[in-house]
């Protein structure tokens, strides 16, 4: 699930639900009320990939498309037109019912492997992260390697992260390369949990393609987790803290504006993630850029996660930078969780970051809490354009 950051407060959903399902000792605590640690006082986990190329990106979303200003009752209508002005997000896409996210995932694969005119033999890993497999077990990725024809030598596994995942994910396959073992590899990225009520979520999902390549320009990454918050955004039943009952599947009416819930359904705390966010991102930025030796100028391009107008416009403007250097794919497709920066860069730049050289910041954030920041320096690379599925 990612990261909305709802401006309004927490959901109070506690309807069959076990308020100690994470136990904690009496010196830990969420960060709930309090202000957040200095972000300045933070170790970053900085660190630097050689030899890693960026050889391509694809992305699938579904057909569907969820007006945020037609789609719902009408007597949410006029709160709607507000929130549309203040999230920025009017149209989502969202997937039929037999639709997964494996499924998109898979187009965008196919898609990138024939762009690229890689050998299915040749791909030696397979990551998939997201927080909607098609199954608790087995593994998608180990479904996609089969689905996808790649060699029973593909090391395939999943990895679990929302709103932050791009960063991480690069830096785990392009780890992987250069530590010498995988020459190319795959990483899918996306998730499944956009719904006509929600007006923040929207389904994606992508393909992006690394590959080993003496003297590639580094990548510069730039890490961080921090589970004092993890109640700000969390799903908190279906696990085996909290396995799924009867009376967690019952909508009930969350408030008198006729807004229905379930405990099953996503919870975030909106205040605290919009807190999060724009007191970590900054400095992550800023610390990343100093670390590679690199200034905003040198930048082509600021990629980040799409939460809502609010949090990324709050982040723009935090560090100064052009609204022509960062694009925003908000309007047309909302929050697509991990997907959203492979989203915004095939949507919006994807011409550009084909044409030449273009040094390009990803910045993810969210769920966990966590956030992640990459600088990388793209040339030569695949940007088939959006597929629609």
């Amino acid at each position: 699930m990612g990261l909305a950051g709802r401006a309004r407060g927490h959901r109070h959903v506690r309807h069959g639900i076990r308020q100690d399902h994470h136990r904690r000792r009496p010196d830990q605590g969420s960060h709930g009320g309090r202000p957040l640690p200095d972000a300045r006082t933070l170790t970053m986990a900085t660190s630097t990939l050689k030899n890693v190329r960026f050889a391509g990106m694809a992305t699938c979303v579904p057909k569907r498309v969820i007006s945020n200003l037609t789609d719902c009752k009408p007597q949410l209508r006029a709160e709607r037109e507000r929130l549309v002005r203040n999230i920025g997000i009017e149209t989502r896409r969202m997937a039929q019912e037999w639709q997964c996210f494996s499924d998109l995932a898979f187009d965008a694969a196919e898609r990138l492997l024939e762009s690229l005119e890689w050998k299915r033999e040749e791909v030696d890993a397979l990551i998939v992260v997201t927080q909607s497999p098609d199954y608790l077990a087995p593994a998608t990725a180990i479904i996609l390697q089969d689905r996808l024809g790649l060699p029973h030598s593909t090391v395939a596994f999943d990895v679990n992260l929302g709103c932050s995942a791009y960063p991480f994910a690069l830096n785990l396959l392009g780890s992987l390369i250069a530590a010498g073992g995988v020459k190319k590899g795959l990483v899918l990225v996306g998730d499944r949990g956009a719904s006509v009520n929600d007006p923040i979520f929207s389904d994606a999902g992508t393909a992006t393609a690394l590959e080993f390549c003496e003297g590639a320009p580094p990548m510069h990454f730039d890490l961080n987790s921090d589970g004092s918050g993890y109640k700000a955004i969390i799903l908190p039943v279906g696990g085996h803290r909290e396995p799924v009952g009867v009376q967690h599947l019952m909508p009930f009416r969350e408030d008198e504006n006729d807004h229905w819930h379930r405990a099953i359904d996503l919870q975030l705390d909106g205040t605290a993630v919009l807190s999060f966010s724009t007191q970590r991102v900054p400095p992550a930025v800023e610390k990343l850029l100093d670390y590679a030796g690199a200034s905003k100028d040198e930048v082509d391009y600021f990629v980040f996660h799409q939460a809502n107008r609010m949090i990324n416009e709050t982040i723009r403007k935090k560090l100064g930078l052009p609204v022509e250097k960062v694009p925003s794919t908000l309007r047309d497709f909302g929050n697509t969780s991990g997907a959203s920066l492979p989203v915004t860069m095939t949507a919006r730049i994807n011409r550009e970051l084909e044409a030449g050289r273009n040094r390009v910041l990803l910045c993810g954030f969210g769920i966990g809490l966590s956030w992640g920041t990459c600088l990388v320096d793209i040339e030569g690379a695949k940007f088939p354009d959006l597929i629609e599925s």
